[in-house]
């Protein structure tokens, strides 16, 4: 491939390209992009690599060239290591047969059943935020969603075995990333692999279990699900399904109800609006799946907290067919990325892109549907997250609550400013001070 059809760009130093750049610079896109336009070359994490940014750009690689494009191949071996062979990074034909056997179980009429088991641990952690009075809300919102995704995913209740896994997990994200890849006992990377190994261990207890007593818990979905020709999943496919369902059952939507709830604690016309449309609905009774259904301007809210604090910021793929993209080639064997956070922050596609809007989703403006893949926080295209519904789902019981029931502030002298590895958080976590909603009426 003629060398002078790459796309601009940099490689950066020997070795490291710019991989301390990309992991470390918040603004590494934003400035790459002012410089080069949507497409530009780099060198992260041990590949050349492309990055792609626009609607256009996105559309293009979860879209219409997909066959240029594998997972298998794009994402970082940390991610394979530590998340197994799971659908996040399957191809083809196997991807295409194990979401046909996974999606029941997180759409349609297995939502439903969900619903009350949602319900029930989120009102036990409000219970017990009413006590606390002041808190962390970024790790709280890791227990509560992690609770919920335990217990509909594997059955396990809430209580030491769940946080336990909890903390697991914590320990397994922070490796998705780590610099140093030698698996060390006292490397971030190695500390990691001990993690994935206990959780691996707990699941096939779990999957074994099932087998014998199954539930109405996905895990026992999965375990009965059958393709076309009868046969199911076996027991490490299985294991490895679970694993990826639980990381992204309760990484993204911990992401994403922290920033809401400081979104909210900011702009409080947008917090007022919300607690009205809230209030109409718990006029004719508590929270149901029909509710759900009818909280329009929440759904905006939610938009615009994935546009502007989308959970990760961009989808690797590994390069593995040529392809031509705005007059630039890039050949087989890199590695592309294509942005999210640069995608949702373009003046061309969302005016004032900085600015916390959720009335940029509202019917009349609709910013998102001037073109295709716009808003893309879970993805787009035939791969689209599959557990999307199930997100949405839980995150819009658990702010139905809050704001029927509850107000917070923000804590003093902290700093709120976006990390955004391994998942977007608020740096010190987002504190507050939690209260009853009629307490500070009366007072």
């Amino acid at each position: 491939m003629n060398s002078d059809k790459l796309p601009p760009g940099r490689m950066g130093l020997p070795v490291l390209g710019e991989t301390l750049a990309f992991v470390f610079d918040p603004k590494f896109i934003e400035k790459r992009y002012q410089q080069y336009g949507s497409i530009f070359k780099s060198h992260v994490i041990g590949k050349p690599t492309v990055f792609m940014v626009g609607p256009e750009a996105a559309e293009f690689v979860l879209s219409s060239h997909m066959d240029c494009f594998s997972w298998q191949q794009g994402w970082p071996d940390n991610f394979k290591m530590l998340l197994g062979e799971s659908l996040f990074v399957q191809d083809g034909e196997e991807h295409r047969r194990n979401r046909r056997l996974m999606m029941p179980a997180l759409h349609g009429a297995a939502l439903g059943n969900y619903v009350a088991t949602m319900e029930s641990i989120t009102q036990s952690y409000l219970e017990k935020w009413q006590q606390k009075q002041e808190f962390t809300w970024f790790d709280e919102f890791k227990l509560l969603t992690f609770d919920i995704a335990s217990q509909l995913l594997l059955g396990t209740n809430p209580g030491p075995e769940a946080a336990r896994l909890s903390q697991l997990f914590t320990r397994l994200t922070n490796g998705l990333f780590a610099v140093n890849p030698l698996p060390l006992p006292f490397t971030q990377f190695g500390k990691a692999i001990a993690a994935r190994n206990e959780i691996l261990e707990h699941l096939g207890n779990v999957v074994r279990d099932r087998q014998q007593h199954p539930t109405k818990d996905v895990l026992s979905l999965l375990l009965q699900a059958k393709d076309e020709d009868g046969n199911g999943m076996s027991e490490k496919e299985i294991r490895a399904q679970a694993m990826l369902l639980l990381f992204a059952g309760h990484e993204t939507t911990t992401s994403m109800l922290t920033w809401l709830c400081l979104e909210l604690a900011r702009h409080p016309e947008v917090l007022q609006r919300a607690r009205e449309e809230q209030q109409q609905l718990a006029a004719r009774g508590g929270v149901n799946l029909e509710q759900l259904g009818q909280m329009p301007y929440l759904d905006q809210i939610l938009c615009e907290t994935e546009r502007l604090h989308q959970p990760v910021g961009g989808g690797f793929r590994g390069v593995v067919k040529p392809f031509e993209f705005n007059g630039f080639q890039v050949p087989s064997g890199w590695q592309a990325v294509y942005s999210i956070i640069g995608t949702h922050r373009l003046a061309t596609v969302y005016p004032e892109p900085e600015r916390f809007d959720p009335d940029r989703f509202s019917p009349q403006r609709q910013e998102h549907k001037q073109r295709p893949f716009s808003l893309i926080g879970f993805g787009g295209g035939p791969r689209i997250c599959i557990g999307i519904a199930f997100a949405k789902m839980e995150m819009k019981i658990v702010a139905a609550h809050l704001l029927r029931s509850y107000q917070w502030e923000l804590l003093p002298n902290q700093r709120l400013d976006s990390v955004e590895i391994p998942t977007s958080h608020p740096r010190d976590r987002l504190r507050v001070r939690f209260q009853p909603l009629q307490v500070l009426c009366e007072t």
